[in-house]
């Protein structure tokens, strides 16, 4: 499978001049496309082809004195920033016709020069390299000194280089992964898990262990407030407000690093000492329109199952997403009785039929197990046969991914 491993970038002067060049030039290209694909739209014409549109927006616009520039830079970024507005009608398409999961996916818009993140992807032909002393260098750019914080496991395919909205620069390296390495790094387990994702624990797992919450943003507000309010007061258009927007963007990016590092740490153990994990499919939307909005946000609930997803197929471990409507608060894991729903406040219970006393968490992780197919009857035998791999499309966007990265 493919992963992303993304490194910390520390251009110099120059070479941040010639990365801001060409995030420019590859955001006028993509640009450039939507309007072309536009105008034919308004005219009733057929949607220009990617190699006409190559042709006219790159090669001959070259030629032009209002866009010669573009020479400045390296012609596969361009081309790149094509395949990008190429790819984003497709997505659209294909959401209007039905064909593509999830939500709906809105008309490509124009990019503007003042958005916070900007990125540029190399491939193979651009003849990037990594060099002797580990700086990256790139066509056009210079070579660019990296924070190696691991060794690449195999030679990387593409790499994109990404500003993020706090002014950092990283390198995103396309890596395809070995199974036999994985597999030895990584030996089956003879454990099943069942978890219980909250908000007054993170996870609480069948065997009793509970795992508290982070909390990431609630312990910042007090920083976030104060920076925000100094953001407030700066005059728009001013410099002071432009530093006043990095403070703020580096305050957030310190709290969404740490939560991500938590969810790393925390998965990457489940994974390696359990060969079948159960888990519940959450309503995070759902959830993130009630009063809970905040906690279930700083939670990140969505960003960890993902990170189990890939993680099992990569392992060869086993996830089980069960239904979120099955009823694990309401059913007594120990004779299988329903005792109906409880308020948020009742965290013990004890069961009408049996008169077993549960915590409401564990309770509701042991059968989260049982309804996954994990658990095991006094035989020996699973209560539900059939375990399915997690399933995962390619690992790897234009943007900074929820996969491996440098702390």
């Amino acid at each position: 499978m493919q992963l992303r491993y993304a490194f910390r970038l520390y251009p110099e002067p120059g070479q941040r001049t010639a990365l801001a060049r060409a995030f420019g030039c590859a955001r006028v290209v993509y640009n450039d496309a939507v309007r072309t694909r536009e105008d034919a739209r308004r005219a009733g014409e057929a949607f220009p082809t990617a190699g006409l549109l190559s042709r006219k927006l790159i090669t001959e616009a070259k030629q032009t004195p209002g866009r010669s520039w573009l020479g400045e830079v390296s012609a596969v970024v361009l081309q790149q920033s094509l395949r990008d507005a190429e790819a984003a009608y497709k997505n659209f398409f294909a959401a209007l016709k039905g064909e593509r999961r999830g939500a709906k996916t809105g008309a490509p818009r124009f990019k503007s020069r003042k958005d916070t993140r900007q990125s540029i992807r190399f491939t193979a032909n651009a003849c990037w390299s990594i060099t002797g002393s580990g700086r990256l260098s790139l066509p056009k750019v210079g070579a660019v000194k990296v924070k190696w914080s691991r060794v690449l496991p195999a030679r990387p395919s593409s790499v994109s280089v990404i500003k993020d909205a706090a002014g950092r620069y990283f390198a995103s390296f396309v890596i395809e992964t070995d199974p036999a390495a994985d597999a030895a790094w990584m030996p089956d387990a003879d454990h099943t898990v069942g978890i219980d994702l909250g908000l007054t624990h993170f996870a609480v797992l069948c065997d009793g262990t509970k795992i508290d919450s982070p909390r990431f943003l609630r312990r910042a507000e007090k920083k976030l407030k104060k920076v925000q309010w100094e953001l407030s007061r700066k005059q728009k258009g001013s410099r002071n407000r432009e530093k006043a927007r990095l403070k703020v963007a580096r305050a957030h990016a310190q709290v969404a690093d740490a939560r991500r590092e938590f969810h790393h740490q925390l998965s990457t153990r489940l994974i390696r000492d359990n060969q079948a994990i159960g888990v519940e499919d959450l309503a995070v939307k759902g959830l993130a329109r009630t009063r809970l909005a905040k906690s279930v946000h700083d939670a990140g609930w969505t960003q960890f199952v993902r990170m189990l997803e890939y993680k099992a197929v990569r392992y060869g471990r086993t996830l089980v997403k069960i239904g979120r409507f099955e009823p694990t608060s309401q059913v007594c894991s120990a004779c299988g009785a329903k005792d109906g729903p409880k308020p948020l406040h009742i965290r013990t219970w004890t069961c009408a039929a049996c008169g077993a006393v549960h915590d409401r968490d564990h309770n509701a992780a042991k059968n989260v197990k049982t309804a996954a197919g994990l658990a095991v009857t006094a035989c020996g035998a699973q209560v539900r046969p059939g375990l399915v791999l997690a399933q995962r499309d390619e690992a790897g966007s234009h943007g900074l991914p929820p996969e491996p990265r440098a702390a």
